[in-house]
């Protein structure tokens, strides 16, 4: 499992993006303020995207791409690179509430959303990152037509194949080892984790957006603690392999 220094450059993406399998792909995108404990697009980068892809492998018969050494081929896409933007059936984007699109990328994640996209919106906490996120994302797929809606826990994508029975709150770890054990990194106001959805007219869940929780954090740290390890890890794998097996069949 990787660890390793938390500044790493971004790995844009070379021809392995081509090769018909699976890679993590990760949305960078411009901050235009800072929430407490996020480092922007690149929050939990790149240990979650290696870790998952990892277990992704291990634990499904998904065919992850991995380069001559045998680790994985994870990728930072642009919203404006549609040439790989529109190779990645999944995109990953951390700290969201801080994000601010340009026209140009509303436009292209529109379009690869509408074209089968999916985007997995994680790790954004409190009333702030919540308003900014919903007004950017509306930006990318109007209210009017794409309303964001609360998913339960039933829905097919959290049963997958694991059966997931809640979705569990998961605090980033220096905020939990400092807090003595507590998840809710905003106190009352994000004690509630929210997940919602944005579903197209036929059906097919667009965007998922776990507000109020670290799912990524249970696949970046797995090594790193093992009383957070099992306290958390087994269900964020649960969580994210059913969300990306349904996503990349629906």
């Amino acid at each position: 499992m990787w660890s390793g220094w938390r500044g790493e450059r971004p790995r844009f993406a070379t021809a392995a993006i081509r090769d018909g399998q699976f890679h993590f792909c990760r949305l960078m995108y411009e901050s235009v303020f800072r929430e407490a404990g996020g480092q922007g697009w690149r929050t939990d980068y790149p240990g979650a995207d290696i870790n998952f892809s990892i277990r992704f492998a291990e634990l499904t018969k998904t065919a992850v791409s991995r380069n001559g050494e045998g680790d994985p081929e994870y990728f930072v896409v642009r919203a404006s690179d549609d040439d790989n933007l529109f190779r990645c059936p999944f995109l990953h984007i951390e700290d969201s509430g801080t994000v601010r699109f340009s026209d140009s990328e509303v436009s292209q994640l529109r379009k690869y959303l509408e074209k089968g996209g999916f985007l997995w919106s994680d790790d954004f906490w409190g009333e702030r990152a919540w308003r900014n996120w919903e007004s950017e994302i509306h930006r990318v797929l109007p209210r009017e037509n794409y309303t964001i809606v609360d998913i339960p826990v039933t829905h097919s994508i959290f049963q997958t194949v694991y059966n997931v029975k809640r979705i569990l709150q998961v605090p980033a770890i220096s905020q939990w080892r400092r807090s003595g054990g507590t998840t809710s990194e905003r106190g009352h106001e994000s004690a509630q984790v929210n997940t919602r959805g944005i579903f197209d007219e036929n059906g097919r869940l667009m965007v998922l957006m776990t507000h109020n929780t670290d799912i990524s954090d249970t696949w970046e740290r797995e090594g790193e603690d093992v009383e957070y390890f099992y306290r958390f890890s087994p269900e964020g794998y649960a969580i994210a392999i059913n969300v990306m097996l349904h996503a990349m069949t629906h």
